[in-house]
Formats: C-alpha cells, sequence, structure tokens
C-alpha cells in the first residue's frame, strides 16, 4: 500500500481553463487528475447536441485536452478521471482510442454509464415510480412531457471497478465531483465502502478540489493577499490510507493555498454542515479540522461521516417556455433618472404581463441590498429581462427594446449585439430513487482492439437510513469572552471573510470569521433577523442559519433568492456569487477591544 497519493484537479467547470491539466502534468508528480465538467443543465444541452449529431453528446473540450495532453499522461503514468463523457461517454473513450492509435500509444480507456435513464422514464413511472420533486414536493406528471434528460448521481464504486481493470484514463456520465476523486482513495487503499470517516474524508477531499482554483486563490475574499493570479496553480490533494490529507498545489505557480482559502471552499454551495449527502455516503462538515502545515500547504484531519442513505438522487431537466436578455448603455448627467424613465418606456410599450421580468441598472449597486446603492455612475448598463411561454411575447420584447435608440433620451447605445432573440428555458427538477433499482455499466477499450463490459447493481447500504443518526460527538463550545466599552462602528469585512454560492432557487453564504473572539460575536449578533432585514427585497423566503464551531464560521440558506436559479433566473447573478460581498459591506458596531483582538490572533 502506498503511504500517499496525490490527486491534482485541473477543471472545475465545463469552460475551465484548458491549460491547467499540462499544469498539473508539468508542475511536479501526480498519481490521479481529475476534471468535473457538468452542471445540472449541462446533460440536457448535451442531450440536444447528440440528437443534432449522434456522435457527440460528451464535452469537447476534454478531447481537446487530450490531444495537447495523451503524450504526457502516458508517459507520467497518471490516471484521469472526468465526467467529461456526458451522456455519451462511450463515444468520447473511442475518440480517445482513436487519439491514442494516431499517436502509436498503448493506452485503456474506461467508460462508466448507466445513468442516463431518460428512455427509462415511462417504464420506471409504470412500475411506481413518483419522481416527486425533493425540494418542492411537486408532482411530476405536470412536467414528464416536457422532460428533455434524466440521469442519476452515481457515486465513486463503478469509477473503483474500472481502476481495478486497470484503466489509464476513465471518462463517466454522471458521476458526483466527489466520487471521481474519492475512487482512487478507495482503489489504492482498500477502504471499505462502510468505513463512513474514511468514506467522509475522501467526499470533503473531493469537496475542496472540485471547482478548481477555487481552493487556490480563486474567488478568495482577501484577494490582495494572493501574489499572482497568472499562470495559477490547480489544487492537489495527497490523501494518506488514515483519511487525513494535506491541501496544497505545485510550486513556481500563481494563487495560495491558505487557512482561508480552504475555509472558504469548505463552505461553499452547502447546505446542512452536519448532512453533506452523496450516494458515496455522508460528510459531516462540522467536524472538520485544519492546521497550516508551511507555505500554501494545509493539514486536514479529523472528518467524521455517517452511512450512506438508500437513494440515488435523480437530476432531470425540462422545457420551461423561452426568455430573453439585452442591455442598453445610458450615458451622461442624472443617468439614474434618466435609466428609471427609459425602464418605464420599455414596460409600458411592451404591455404584457410575462411570466417572469428583470430590470438591473448594472453599475450602481442594483444587485446588491437598496441601502447599498450609494454609486453616481455616470454610465450605466441598463440591463433587461424576460421570461415566458409564449415564444412570440419573447420575441416581442426583442423587437421592442433596439427601438427606443432613436426614440428615446439620448445617450443610448445598444450593447447587446443586435436584436435580443428567444432561447429555450431548461428548469431542473431534482428527485430521488432507491438504490437497488438502479445499475451501472463499466466498459473498457484499449489500443489493441479489446472490450470488456462489467455490469454492478447497487446495493442498498449496510447502516442505511434516510435520517443518517449515527451520533457525531463534537468538542464543546469555549466560553465565549464578553469585550465591553468603547464601540467603533466598521464594515463586516474588517472582522469576517465570506464566500457565496447556489443551490438551485438558494443561495448560501459561509461566514467566517477572522478569529475565535469575532466568532464569538458573530454567533451573537449576526442573526437570522439581521441578515433577513439587510436582504430585503432579495431574499424571497425564509433564511436558515448553521453554525460551525470548527470553522468559526456561519452557514446561511438564503431561499427563493436567486430568481428560480439556474436558467429560469432573470438576474445578472443567478448564482449568488455577489452576495457574500454585499453581506461584508454590512455596517456593524463592536467593541473596539474585540477589534484589536485582530492584531493578536488572525486567521
Amino acid at each position: 500500500m502506498k503511504k500517499k497519493i496525490r490527486i491534482g484537479n485541473a477543471g472545475g467547470y465545463w469552460g475551465d481553463d484548458l491549460t491547467a491539466i499540462k499544469r498539473q502534468l508539468t508542475g511536479g508528480k501526480l498519481d490521479y487528475i481529475t476534471m468535473d465538467f457538468l452542471a445540472e443543465i449541462t446533460m440536457s444541452i448535451l442531450q440536444r447536441q447528440k440528437q443534432k449529431n449522434p456522435q457527440l453528446g460528451y464535452a469537447t473540450d476534454f478531447l481537446t485536452q487530450m490531444e495537447d495532453c495523451l503524450e504526457m499522461i502516458v508517459k507520467k503514468k497518471v490516471v484521469v478521471i472526468s465526467n467529461a463523457g456526458g451522456i455519451n461517454p462511450i463515444g468520447l473513450a473511442k475518440k480517445i482510442v482513436e487519439l491514442a492509435r494516431g499517436k502509436r500509444l498503448s493506452i485503456k480507456v474506461g467508460v462508466v454509464n448507466g445513468d442516463d435513464i431518460l428512455s427509462d422514464l415511462d417504464s420506471l413511472t409504470a412500475r411506481g415510480e413518483k419522481f416527486q420533486n425533493m425540494e418542492t414536493g411537486a408532482s411530476f406528471k405536470g412536467v414528464r412531457s416536457r422532460v428533455t434528460s434524466a440521469n442519476v448521481y452515481l457515486g465513486a464504486e463503478p469509477v473503483v471497478k474500472a481502476l481495478k481493470e486497470g484503466c489509464q484514463i476513465i471518462v463517466t456520465g454522471r458521476v458526483t465531483d466527489t466520487g471521481i476523486t474519492l475512487a482512487p482513495m478507495i482503489h489504492e487503499f482498500g477502504w471499505s465502502e462502510n468505513d463512513w470517516d474514511k468514506i467522509a474524508s475522501g467526499i470533503i477531499a473531493g469537496h475542496i478540489i472540485e471547482c478548481g482554483a477555487q481552493s487556490s486563490g480563486g474567488n478568495i475574499t482577501d484577494w490582495e493577499e494572493v501574489p499572482s493570479f497568472h499562470n495559477i496553480g490547480y489544487p492537489i490533494i495527497e490523501m494518506e490510507p488514515s483519511g487525513e490529507f494535506t491541501v496544497t498545489k505545485h510550486s513556481k505557480t500563481g494563487g495560495l493555498v491558505s487557512e482561508k482559502s480552504v475555509k472558504e471552499q469548505l463552505v461553499y454551495e452547502m447546505g446542512d454542515p452536519s448532512n453533506y449527502i452523496t450516494p458515496d455516503g455522508i460528510a459531516c462538515f462540522d467536524t472538520v479540522q485544519l492546521a497550516v502545515q508551511g507555505k500554501n500547504r494545509v493539514r486536514i484531519s479529523g472528518i467524521k461521516g455517517k452511512p450512506a442513505t438508500d437513494m440515488f438522487k435523480i437530476s432531470m431537466s425540462y422545457n420551461e417556455g423561452y426568455k430573453a436578455s439585452g442591455s442598453l448603455l445610458v450615458s451622461g448627467p442624472n443617468v439614474i433618472k434618466k435609466s428609471k424613465k427609459i425602464a418605464d418606456l420599455i414596460w409600458k410599450k411592451l404591455n404584457y404581463k410575462y411570466e417572469a421580468t428583470s430590470t438591473a441598472m448594472v453599475g450602481t449597486g442594483s444587485i446588491w441590498p437598496s441601502q447599498l446603492n450609494s454609486c453616481q455612475p455616470n454610465e450605466i448598463f441598463l440591463t433587461f429581462g424576460v421570461r415566458d411561454k409564449n415564444k412570440e411575447r419573447v420575441n416581442q420584447f426583442g423587437k421592442t427594446l433596439p427601438a427606443l435608440i432613436l426614440s428615446g433620451p439620448s445617450g443610448m447605445a445598444v450593447t447587446s449585439g443586435g436584436r435580443p432573440r428567444p432561447s429555450q428555458v431548461v428548469a431542473y427538477w431534482p428527485a430521488l430513487m432507491k438504490k437497488d433499482k438502479i445499475s451501472s455499466r463499466v466498459i473498457t477499450f484499449d489500443t489493441n482492439g479489446k472490450e470488456s463490459k462489467f455490469k454492478i447493481d447497487f446495493k442498498l447500504p449496510e447502516s442505511s437510513n434516510n435520517s443518517a443518526s449515527k451520533k457525531i460527538s463534537k468538542k464543546s463550545r469555549k466560553t465565549a469572552v464578553e469585550f465591553t466599552g468603547k464601540k467603533k462602528e466598521i464594515l463586516l469585512s474588517e472582522i469576517c471573510y465570506a464566500r457565496s454560492g447556489d443551490k438551485g432557487d438558494t443561495c448560501n453564504i459561509g461566514l467566517l470569521a477572522r478569529n475565535d473572539f469575532i466568532y464569538s460575536w458573530i454567533l451573537k449578533n449576526m442573526t437570522i433577523s439581521t441578515v433577513k432585514e439587510f436582504f430585503k427585497g432579495i431574499v424571497k423566503g425564509k433564511i436558515v442559519r448553521y453554525e460551525l464551531d470548527n470553522l468559526h464560521a456561519l452557514n446561511f440558506l438564503l431561499e427563493e433568492t436567486l430568481g428560480g436559479g439556474g436558467t429560469l433566473s432573470l438576474m445578472i447573478d443567478p448564482q449568488g456569487k455577489t452576495l457574500a460581498q454585499a453581506l461584508l459591506q454590512m455596517k456593524v458596531s463592536i467593541p473596539v477591544k474585540l477589534l484589536n483582538t485582530l492584531s493578536k490572533k488572525k486567521n
């Protein structure tokens, strides 16, 4: 058994830096490279792509990267695992084998599929599957006729099988981001699928590196601490058989791996931190312990896990009408007043009641809480959006927007590249299904023409239950130190840092205190009502707060905040990426003595 394995990430989404994999390969020794390409809606896009061309249906960028790096991958004996296969992993695998033959390389390529159940929906519903929306409780019947993709979130198990078969490149369909990182650990260290603490360690390691450079300096609040964003180093996990690991990056690369960068990524797109559910197990983020080992090295230990549930998550997409958006550049004096007049003209001229509309004065702080809108610019991007099931109404919006250029106030220009055109809206439908009703397939191809097939029938996990009630002992919370005396009004950013992300129509904001004294203060003062009042007019639903004593963090879930989420949203920031920075602009009054602790004990 190896003492440790080094797993590097080289992509966090379809559209990430195409040169990252070469930097990972040339920067130093790695055993594995993982790459994530799939968002919930991506599968539907790939379905449409394959309908037009049966040879497609996978992330073509991955093949481009293989064309550039395949010789190096083979020479260095690095195993590459990616869910770039989309809905046609077999097609992608055959292209890679063809590419390898053209380069006179010997390689075995593995495929994991069986996640695509679109063609099985009718037979499954006939056998009693309800596919009820797991977030809203809505009936599946209302969207069944409009479903364009349906995929099971598979875990690490089939990927482990492909590794056992000696595959050097593995392309999958809808395998979770964490699953493609966890699989090498199970394979190399022989971890039991029921060793929930080690499985949880692998899940959290995967979560830390799944979003590319976000854990190595990208999107960090204190961005000025990053020496350089040029040639940014993508994250690397050094995993040990015990389940403890170190987060790092290659030397002589840009970016930064620090306690802050890792903590921010830990709270990214998080729900209940004590129940982070994946197909492989449940990870307890409130048990993670961090320690800085040295420059660009953060040690992770203490992770606890719970038994996996007996359900797979099903991700479906369905057609939900059309939308269009466009912008006008508005300039000159009194530009805010002028923009409001133009917006009023647009909506009066249309005189339709669309299912959803949006107006944003980009450049004035209009996407942030109203109390932060203090900017008085001399130019504004006035951005409009509409969504409706009636395509002609959406088309009429596109005709109306540019028509104001010659018949409205002065100082306007069209910035949207011409008349906005309707685009189809693909909405997201999450559901659940028992694991023992799903099978996966592993297929291997090599450059000698040999092909092998394996079927994996999933079983219900041992000690599985949907509530995952395994008790996790926690350290008792220290008694809070009370600071009294003179107070000072500051921005929250002086004492906290934060990161936000999306889960459908819910935005999560992970708020991290800069030391344990400040954590005691935000526990008491950053309440649900405080945050709700700050985001008044933006948050339409309830707010939930979770506490992470181990990270000195609070996790807020802001429900009904992102205009429906995903492609349904007409918002400028449909993923809530900017809302963490907005929260950090909140003015708070804190004791000066508390503020002084930053110089003594700063994270």
